[in-house]
């Protein structure tokens, strides 16, 4: 059953098999012993894809339930022996991922040591579902979905140069003077070309943003900053040792870039699950701890 549910959120029996760390001949039995069993056709093969017949959906629909349930059942006989196992996968946007999120993963573990967690770095917005994703930590506005949100608080940005840029190209002043200076871009951002600033005020700014360079990760943007490519927004935990020692410069410090959300997204059928729990519980908890993280009071 758990073979039928990944290949039916997968689509494909060659990524399940990757994933389970087994043969494709092993799924394709596990699905024939499964089909056999019920005497019904639970999937449509084809070429590129495999899909679910319309027994098969209404099967996926009940062995999800089935599943979780077995699962917290097997939690909850762990919890009575105080020791909740497994594993769990999290997905994080990476550069926060390396520099902080890692971190609080270590000490999780140090506490709970039967619980193994899979971590995957990426930008992208993976579908948690289909990559068997538990939860996933996020910076920047969500679409709406049907996955659990749990926003955690703001993430500070700062407009920042390296001392050698801004020697040899000058300072700014006023957010129009940006439009003459090289601003480092992330490509995966849309509207990188306009930067909007908050004034002291409160009062929004919107300067022309424009640049050589561009890159779609942040620890790029980091080190382009410190080798004195350009000017960029960049969120406090992620330059905030550059700052300390000074080998980055906040400029225009009456101006700031607006707040990014940063939010947890959940799985619903795994919401129960208690190491999942304890995870998401955890990271609301300790998320204030990292520099530039305004944690909402409560949490949610």
């Amino acid at each position: 059953m758990r073979t039928f549910v990944r290949v039916a959120e997968r689509g494909s029996l060659s990524a399940v098999a990757r994933e389970l760390g087994v043969g494709q001949s092993t799924i394709t039995r596990h699905l024939r012993e499964l089909e056999e069993a019920i005497r019904a056709p639970l999937l449509s093969r084809t070429t590129r894809r495999v899909t679910l017949t319309d027994e098969g959906s209404r099967y996926y629909a009940h062995t999800v339930q089935i599943l979780r349930l077995v699962e917290q059942a097997g939690d909850e006989a762990r919890g009575a022996r105080g020791a909740p196992a497994g594993t769990i996968r999290i997905s994080c946007t990476a550069a926060f991922g390396v520099l902080h999120a890692s971190r609080l993963i270590f000490t999780f573990q140090d506490r709970n040591p039967d619980i193994g967690v899979d971590l995957s770095l990426t930008d992208e917005r993976v579908d948690l579902v289909r990559e068997g994703v538990d939860i996933a930590l996020r910076l920047g506005p969500l679409a709406d979905s049907a996955l659990k949100l749990r926003a955690l608080g703001q993430s500070r940005r700062l407009l920042v140069a390296a001392p050698a840029y801004l020697a040899a190209r000058g300072r700014p002043t006023v957010p129009r003077d940006l439009s003459a200076h090289e601003g480092i871009r992330m490509s995966n951002v849309a509207g990188s070309d306009t930067l909007v600033l908050q004034g002291p005020g409160g009062e929004r700014h919107a300067a022309p943003f424009g640049g050589r360079l561009r890159v779609d990760h942040g620890l790029a943007a980091r080190e382009a900053l410190v080798a004195g490519r350009g000017i960029a927004p960049a969120h406090r935990w992620l330059v905030g040792d550059l700052l300390a020692t000074g080998r980055l410069e906040v400029i225009l410090p009456d101006y700031s870039p607006p707040p990014v959300p940063l939010s947890l997204l959940i799985v619903p059928e795994r919401a129960g699950v208690l190491r999942v729990r304890l995870l998401v519980d955890f990271l609301a908890e300790q998320i204030g701890d990292i520099p530039g993280i305004e944690q909402l009071r409560s949490g949610r």
